[in-house]
């Protein structure tokens, strides 16, 4: 009998590692290039294994996608509850969320690996576009006005050019991000 047969099931924490190498291997090649077989030699986990959690690579860039996703939602809603002026407050998690994407290296080159597909993949700009609709919807009530509205959509250009490396903002990155917090207090 195989140690295989001894070990302990832990699926949840397979799957999870599967995603964390899937990340790393796609911010290493670049997305386009990473495989099933490559995620799974990499991972140390069978390739019948990594089916049983991605039966295909798009269902692994998806649950990829996913897990990004959470990641950000949870860092805006914590923001959120850290800010006491509900005016403007998803505005101002967003435009923080994204501008501070800069501080975290690894999850930045996620997050542009993962742009990339969002850009060339339906099924992930659809899933983008509901996240954003949700998003919007729920804080209508706060974060309905044009100002709020120009806030997040300089923070997507704020996310591009960080991930391009267009824009050497420097000193100018505190004053560019406080005037579009000025702007969500409107």
């Amino acid at each position: 009998m195989s140690i295989a047969h001894h070990r302990r099931k832990q699926p949840i924490v397979v799957r999870q590692q599967l995603l964390d190498v899937a990340a790393r291997l796609t911010m290493e090649q670049g997305i386009a290039t990473v495989t099933l077989d490559a995620v799974a030699g990499a991972s140390g986990v069978s390739k019948g294994g990594l089916l049983h959690h991605f039966p295909t690579k798009n269902a692994l860039i998806d649950a990829l996608f996913e897990s990004l996703l959470e990641r950000f939602d949870a860092d805006i809603d914590r923001r959120m509850r850290e800010d006491p002026d509900s005016h403007g407050r998803f505005s101002r998690a967003y435009l923080h969320a994204v501008s501070d994407l800069k501080d975290s290296p690894d999850e930045a080159a996620h997050w542009a690996q993962v742009t990339i597909a969002l850009l060339a993949e339906p099924r992930l700009r659809d899933r983008w576009r509901v996240w954003v609709q949700l998003r919007t919807d729920e804080y209508i009530g706060t974060d309905s006005s044009i100002d709020a509205q120009i806030v997040r959509f300089a923070a997507d250009g704020i996310w591009l050019a960080d991930m391009l490396g267009s824009h050497a903002l420097g000193d100018e990155r505190g004053a560019l991000v406080a005037r579009l917090v000025e702007l969500t207090n409107k």
